[in-house]
């Protein structure tokens, strides 16, 4: 455990709490027998989840000649992945409040996009890609909860964080820990497997891990993508520039996850449907 992460859950008010629909939606994962009827029945019990998840399924994107006007008519026409997995970011997001230092769409657009980058990259190295796309939502939350005790320097090292992946760094000069050692403790507090609360400690230098940790490294390299994302850098080039010795011990083809990145298209756009 990271001690100076520790400072930012002094003011046990300000922890957020883990919404009831995003910790079921987080048990489906492991449910094989969880249906798309199953999964509109639980977002129907948030009223507020349910009016988001509507108007995302009207949006030009999804919607077919008619309009939906049912959640079991929009979860057909979004899908199992995006329902839960736009679902979840709904909720996530709800559950975080706005803060000095950070801008709520921009930061929410990146924590879905590490999300996404995680789950192409899990599927490269075999890992769940469901929980690794659980894992890159969260990876970047407890900078929020860094941001509600020490904004101005938050806000100090998202100027400087130009080069993909370099946030890290430039919170542990400043804090002596890095979000993802406070993403770590608020893991911890919401009871996430310990599996997981050890790959977010572990995010910040996967490659300095004994036992090395395919899932720490799959967060930090997700990180880097979103940066180059947002900074329109070229993914492989981010990685080659961030974390060469990583995409070598994972011998990645860079070129074909180019093109999985690709044709993925713009992985964040349908959060901005879900956070109004």
């Amino acid at each position: 455990m990271n001690q100076a992460a520790e400072k930012f859950f002094l003011n046990h008010s300000a922890l957020p709490t883990m919404p009831e629909v995003a910790s079921r939606l987080i048990r489906s994962f492991d449910d094989e027998n969880t249906s798309l009827a199953a999964l509109a029945d639980l977002i129907g019990k948030d009223a507020g989840l349910s009016a988001k998840v509507l108007r995302l399924a009207n949006s030009a994107r999804y919607s077919p000649s008619h309009q939906i006007a049912s959640l079991k008519d929009a979860a057909a026409a979004l899908g199992m992945d995006t329902l839960r997995n736009l679902s979840l970011a709904a909720c996530m997001s709800g559950a975080f409040p706005n803060v000095k230092g950070l801008d709520r769409g921009r930061f929410w657009r990146h924590g879905v996009a590490t999300a996404a980058y995680a789950g192409i990259l899990a599927k490269l190295v075999k890992l769940d890609a469901d929980t690794s796309y659980l894992a890159g939502l969260m990876l970047r939350t407890g900078q929020i909860l860094m941001a509600l005790t020490e904004p101005d320097k938050v806000a100090e090292v998202e100027i400087l964080a130009l080069e993909p992946g370099s946030r890290f760094s430039l919170e542990m000069h400043r804090f002596d820990c890095t979000h993802a050692d406070v993403t770590a403790s608020l893991a911890r507090h919401w009871h996430f497997p310990q599996t997981l609360v050890e790959a977010f400690a572990d995010a910040n230098t996967p490659m300095e891990i004994r036992p090395f940790s395919l899932m720490a490294a799959v967060l930090h390299m997700a990180e880097v993508l979103a940066d180059a994302a947002e900074h329109k850098v070229p993914p492989g080039q981010a990685l080659q520039a961030a974390v060469p010795e990583l995409v070598e011990h994972l011998h990645l083809d860079l070129a074909f996850l180019e093109a999985k990145i690709l044709a993925a298209g713009d992985v964040a756009s349908d959060i901005e449907q879900m956070l109004h």
